[in-house]
């Protein structure tokens, strides 16, 4: 049987976008009229098709019926969790890495006093949460001890939740995350799609906490060499549904659940960007989404800048793409500089 995905594309922002949707023109993005939508893009494994949505009612019966299933989820309110505000757009995820060997500032903040004035000063920039590491996944890295990566954070765990700092943990391993969740983390980022440790969904299911189910393919050893896929926006696609189906079976119910698509995570610079100007597609799965943009590979592909600390445009243009796309929350380093793009681009388009 013929399998269609619907992916809501032609948004508007702002001033405009409520216009139309009061108009009846365009559809509100999760009931929020100042990001819209007037068409989609109904895709198979083998053809993709755009059409206004007043179009919609000339398609087959079947065909109507699984684009309205698919606009219900689109059009559907996220509820507010952990810190995060699904009324506005984009969330930003301020990152604290606790490691000396991640990709972008390994060392830089690794140090008690380091580690919490630059969280202090990413929430004070912006940031609706802090995502906590002490394990680099960046590619080529390899996995340490459960012993050493709480040892990198605990310390600095506890400070930051004493001084009432929101806080989200990055990790692999389900020991840490129970560790983290007794001190008082909000919501738990797995990179590896919560199949590192068989362990993991037991925890999740145990203290029914939030947290992000991220795609990488392979393990951050080896995940860059040579990525394939038969189609790497819809094998995406598949695989949350299929991992949310498994979650349900598993008898976690709520809907507290962030879907990242893992951008440099086994995959190259075409999968990269057919994920990012694709991004709208996850919409129709029904729950928020989360892109970790901030000073990656594909940047550097596209500008020629190899240092990780010279990509920042790179990183503010692909975040105001990013929200025009209805992305909720961002994963980003630089705070300040991509509220300041974000908030200089609203009042512009606004105007």
């Amino acid at each position: 049987m013929l399998r269609y995905y619907t992916r809501a594309c032609n948004f508007y922002y702002g001033k405009h976008s409520v216009k139309l949707v009061n108009k009846r023109k365009a559809l509100p993005l999760c009931q929020i009229k100042e990001i819209s939508f007037d068409q989609i893009e109904i895709l198979t494994r083998n053809s993709k098709k755009k059409i206004f949505i007043n179009q919609i009612k000339k398609l087959s019966k079947s065909l109507r019926k699984k684009i309205n299933f698919d606009l219900k989820k689109i059009k559907s309110k996220k509820k507010n969790f952990s810190n995060l505000n699904f009324k506005k757009y984009p969330n930003l995820l301020g990152v604290l890495n606790l490691t000396p060997d991640s990709f972008s500032d390994g060392g830089k903040f690794n140090t008690q006093k380091r580690g919490v004035y630059h969280a202090i000063n990413l929430l004070k920039d912006g940031a609706d949460l802090i995502d906590v590491g002490g394990e680099s996944t960046r590619p080529g890295s390899k996995a340490i001890s459960e012993s050493l990566e709480w040892k990198r954070i605990n310390k600095i765990l506890k400070l930051l939740i004493k001084k009432k700092i929101p806080l989200s943990l990055d990790t692999r391993k389900s020991n840490i995350m129970e560790k983290g969740i007794n001190q008082g983390v909000r919501l738990i980022n797995d990179v590896s799609g919560l199949d590192f440790d068989i362990n993991t969904i037991s925890i999740l299911k145990k203290y029914k906490i939030p947290f992000v189910i991220q795609h990488t393919q392979g393990h951050p050893e080896n995940m860059q060499e040579k990525p394939t896929y038969k189609n790497e926006l819809l094998d995406i696609y598949d695989f949350f549904e299929e991992k949310i189906k498994l979650l349900r079976s598993k008898g976690i119910k709520h809907n507290n659940i962030i879907l990242d698509p893992g951008i440099g995570f086994g995959k190259n610079l075409k999968h990269n960007m057919s994920l990012i100007s694709n991004i709208s597609i996850f919409h129709s799965l029904g729950f928020p989404i989360l892109v970790g943009n901030s000073r990656k590979r594909f940047i550097k592909d596209l500008s020629g800048k190899n240092d990780s600390k010279l990509r920042i445009g790179g990183t503010t243009a692909s975040s105001i793409y990013l929200m025009m796309q209805g992305v909720q929350i961002l994963r980003i380093h630089d705070v300040n500089e991509v509220i300041q793009s974000l908030k200089v681009f609203k009042k512009i388009i606004n105007n």
